[in-house]
């Protein structure tokens, strides 16, 4: 009886040491395999891209043929992104501050918002490359524009920002004693400056630009701001190194055939064409 449990007990050992080695050769395999985000995305076959469709000429609403539609120079190159991953696109608009928290909670599988990869960001998210820089500008009501020549004769006034944005730490570093204040769309925060409840709002250029050329009581200051190392990328949640590997790609790709410079153009325009409607 002592001999059969001994041998049972040898078979046993025997089944568990090849577990452990047939575990061990699938290792190598494992490692390889694509992240929780690229393999969701393979398996969906839609790449679900996170914005807030109101920052042209990165992304706005147009109407066509009577339809609701999201476009935008972000949206062209997620449409690459796309395209190379041989998946159709899925835009979820919502407002800048909750995207991220819906990037970490897998509801949408990458973010881009003319977003910029500062280092509290980069806590939470991984970052693509930098795609595109663009300057800040300072937006005065057209008839206070005379008012001011230097950074410092905006201190103390009303300042509004869009929640959430580089904008809103640029405004907090460089206008002293200011009033701060966010809102969550950038249409609000421009209204916020058309209705005097702003002094003065901070945008980035071309969103700037656009919406002078829509409101004509509103300029862009002369004033200019300190500007540090920023530009926009595509935000990824942490853990997924070969979906922005291969973000990155796409990205390459596209500066290469300077299409990037090609979208920015084309949206630039066609959020003109929109503005004058």
């Amino acid at each position: 009886m002592k001999k059969i449990t001994k041998i049972m007990s040898c078979a046993l050992l025997i089944t568990i040491l090849l577990s452990a080695l047939a575990a061990c050769a699938k290792k190598p395999e494992q490692q390889g395999s694509a992240g929780p985000v690229l393999s969701k995305i393979k398996s969906s076959g839609k790449l679900v891209v996170g914005t807030s469709a109101d920052y042209p000429p990165y992304e706005f609403h147009i109407i066509e043929n009577g339809k609701d539609k999201i476009v935008g120079f972000d949206m062209d190159i997620a449409a690459e992104i796309a395209k190379d991953l041989g998946v159709q696109l899925v835009i979820n608009d919502m407002d800048f501050k909750a995207l991220l928290g819906a990037l970490q909670a897998g509801k949408v599988d990458m973010v881009m918002a003319g977003m910029t990869p500062n280092e509290e960001r980069k806590k939470s998210v991984d970052f693509s490359d930098i795609y595109y820089m663009a300057e800040q500008a300072i937006v005065v009501r057209a008839e206070d524009a005379g008012k001011f020549k230097t950074i410092d004769d905006f201190s103390g006034l009303k300042v509004t920002t869009q929640q959430g944005t580089i904008q809103e730490e640029i405004a907090k570093e460089q206008i002293k004693e200011g009033k701060f204040k966010t809102l969550a769309r950038v249409g609000d925060v421009v209204l916020d400056l058309k209705s005097k409840k702003a002094d003065v709002i901070i945008l980035e250029k071309p969103v700037a630009e656009m919406y002078v050329k829509e409101n004509k009581d509103l300029v862009i200051s002369g004033v200019k701001l300190e500007e540090e190392e920023g530009g926009s990328a595509v935000a990824v949640a942490k853990g997924n190194e070969d979906f922005v590997k291969l973000i990155n790609e796409t990205l390459n790709r596209l500066k290469k055939e300077n299409k990037i410079d090609t979208f920015v153009t084309e949206a630039t325009k066609l959020a003109d064409k929109y503005a004058k409607e």
